[in-house]
């Protein structure tokens, strides 16, 4: 045994763990499990199912990957998956399930996310990267968040919802609609307060760029203007400042893709 590794952890001979991988006492690792480098795992933690874990995690104590998914309709034996990307900070208590075969099979975190104690994310969520998720958030299944999202403690996000990136929810916040990127919610249910500033600026967005973030705001939610209206106004704004197109097409896209409505 690995002086990486305590004698009282158990990990199937099966498993997959690169040589630096530290596991801590009383911790379960399942067959299917692999890891990458750099990661460690802490005590009492259970990892099961077919999971990947990437490269430099630090997975806290308690937390429970891999697991079949809350859903009535899984059978013993379907063939899903959950994978984890690198460098993410998995703090205690969270529990992460598996796909379902009804869906894309995988439940999927990205890289660099920062997400706190008691954190459920469903089957076949899609967790993007560099995202802040607080304390007790809880993801129904098929769940889909991009990028520099932050999400304030003892939220819920109903399922098959989506949240673009740089948006931004606030403290116990009760989502049941898409939230667009760039745009600030909060309340149950959620009521849409601004346009996320902050998030953007640290990422280095110029000033005329982030006053682009909101004149699409202003567009969408302040100008009287129908949903289809609204989109035709985001469009208008195309030129004016060049850096800013990408933000235009990725709110269109989300925009463009609503299948559940908006929070608006």
């Amino acid at each position: 045994m690995s002086e990486l590794r305590h004698p009282t952890a158990i990990i199937h001979p099966g498993a997959k763990l690169a040589d630096d991988v530290s596991v801590g006492p009383y911790t379960i690792i399942g067959e299917h499990v692999e890891i990458g480098a750099g990661t460690t795992v802490g005590p009492h933690v259970v990892i099961n199912g077919h999971t990947t874990i990437g490269k430099n995690n630090r997975i806290f104590q308690f937390s429970s990957l891999g697991e079949v998914p809350q859903d009535k309709k899984f059978k013993k034996g379907d063939a899903t998956r959950l994978v984890i990307g690198d460098n993410n900070t998995i703090r205690e208590f969270c529990t992460f399930n598996l796909g379902t075969i009804q869906d894309k099979g995988v439940t999927t975190v990205g890289n660099d996310n920062w997400i706190m104690a008691y954190v459920h994310i469903a089957h076949d969520c899609i967790i993007g990267d560099h995202n802040t998720i607080a304390n007790g958030v809880q993801f129904a299944g098929h769940v889909e968040i991009g990028n520099r999202i932050l999400i304030g403690g003892m939220s819920g996000i109903h399922q098959f919802v989506r949240i673009g990136d740089y948006a931004m929810m606030g403290f116990m916040t009760r989502l049941s609609q898409d939230l667009p990127p760039f745009v600030m919610a909060v309340g149950n249910p959620a009521e849409v307060k601004g346009t996320h500033q902050e998030g953007p600026r640290r990422a280095g967005y110029s000033a005329p760029r982030v006053d682009m973030l909101k004149q699409m705001y202003r567009a969408l939610y302040k100008s009287g203007s129908s949903f289809d209206s609204a989109k035709q106004e985001i469009e208008g704004l195309r030129g004016q400042v060049p850096d800013a197109d990408a933000d235009i097409d990725n709110m269109l896209a989300f925009l463009n893709s609503a299948t559940r409505g908006i929070v608006r």
